[in-house]
């Protein structure tokens, strides 16, 4: 009876790794969520802090906040990428499979429409609804890639998603929900997925 049930377990671990990218790592969510406080802060501080002090028809301050947003993108991605890289790695899987590329597919869609939907609203100084649609679409992205992941990113995207709307109706401080979104949602989903799955097979 516990053969069978080895086997079964067994059969059921392969047949989750050939159609699940696992080797998605908490660290890289706790560093996305770092990055992004980090980001927030400085649009807050030096641009955002006093609004009647910011003209977002000018050019500098819509450059500002993009470099900013990309900067925050350009690191989690890059220690995304890292750490998954070192997991699988680990467990002796290949990263970039027929999986990984059916994931980040399902999750680029929604993310290039909500970054040119969101750069739009920069565009024309909508500040606040710049940062409900990217909660918006970011979580879309999440739930629609993560059918091929660890099902925390569905619950994250939910999350995400949530979050942009209040942040669509408290218009005012979408900065605030942002920071909340793309900072310490990452962090916690991060810490709990990492607990989850990397720390127990230490």
């Amino acid at each position: 009876m516990n053969t069978q049930a080895e086997d079964i377990k067994a059969i059921r671990e392969m047949m989750e790794k050939s159609s699940k990218f696992l080797s998605l790592s908490g660290l890289s969510g706790i560093v996305a969520g770092m990055a992004a406080i980090a980001g927030a802060a400085f649009a807050y501080f030096y641009l955002l802090r006093d609004p009647s002090l910011t003209d977002y028809n000018h050019k500098q301050e819509i450059l500002i906040l993009l470099v900013d947003a990309l900067i925050v993108l350009f690191i989690s991605i890059g220690f995304g990428g890292y750490f998954s890289w070192k997991k699988a790695k680990k467990n002796r899987q290949t990263l970039l499979n027929s999986v990984t590329k059916r994931a980040l597919y399902n999750l680029s869609i929604p993310l290039i429409a909500g970054g040119i939907f969101s750069f739009l609203f920069l565009l024309r100084g909508e500040v606040g609804w710049c940062a409900a649609s990217t909660l918006v679409f970011y979580g879309l992205a999440l739930v629609n890639a993560s059918k091929y992941t660890l099902e925390e990113i569905h619950y994250l995207g939910v999350t995400e998603v949530v979050l942009g709307l209040l942040a669509a109706v408290f218009l005012y401080n979408g900065i605030l929900f942002w920071t909340i979104g793309f900072g310490l949602c990452h962090i916690i989903y991060g810490w709990a997925m990492y607990v989850k799955y990397d720390l127990k097979k230490k």
